[in-house]
């Protein structure tokens, strides 16, 4: 497998995933604005949207949204129970997670990143952001994780997204679980691989 991504990024998600997961992968680095890859190959080629995560499988099929390509993952690697049975009750709670991450948090904190994003756009950006932090900080109570006691992929994309707050001016003093994750992703041997990877280190 290989994953398209951009350090820091939302494919931040999937890399943390991939590398929990144990399975055998491949990175490459994408350049979003000539939409080339850093071994020249055009972008556009592999995912027509042109944005990323771009996850190339080992058959050849490609996934190109987040939320798609971490559930793949923890479905390649069921013992490492990164998902819950497929079907369950507990299974529909993680992707009830997913989407709230993709759709209430991711959106509203990228779009924040937006250069031709007015002053005000931000601002209505935070304030909707802020209310979603809120609900997440009292759900997650005393967690360990967003499903309670088991990791699961839904973990890693709530990791990289609350990575971004500092960048966004966002001061996270008002949700002490929501850091309290944040760190406890952070310090797990995959994450700290990942940063190495990604040049975050």
């Amino acid at each position: 497998m290989k994953l398209y991504y951009k350090a820091g990024a939302c494919s931040m998600a999937s890399h943390l995933a991939l590398e929990e997961s144990g399975l055998i992968y491949a990175i490459e680095a994408v350049d979003l604005v000539s939409k080339k890859t850093e071994s020249g190959i055009d972008f556009q080629s592999i995912n027509p949207k042109g944005y990323i995560p771009a996850l190339v499988l080992d058959d050849g099929a490609v996934l190109t949204e987040g939320v798609a390509i971490l559930l793949r993952i923890a479905a390649l690697a069921p013992d490492k129970e990164l998902a819950p049975a497929m079907g369950s009750i507990n299974y529909m709670s993680l992707v009830e997670w997913l989407v709230f991450i993709a759709t209430e948090l991711h959106k509203p904190a990228g779009m924040q990143f937006n250069p031709a994003m007015p002053a005000d756009g931000k601002t209505a950006l935070k304030t909707i952001l802020t209310r979603r932090l809120d609900y997440a900080e009292k759900t997650l109570g005393t967690g360990p994780f967003l499903m309670g006691k088991s990791l699961s992929v839904a973990d890693f994309y709530l990791f990289t997204v609350f990575s971004w707050l500092g960048r966004l001016g966002i001061d996270t003093g008002a949700w002490p679980h929501l850091i309290a994750h944040f760190e406890r992703i952070k310090a797990r041997p995959a994450t700290q691989a990942v940063f190495l990877a990604e040049g975050l280190a």
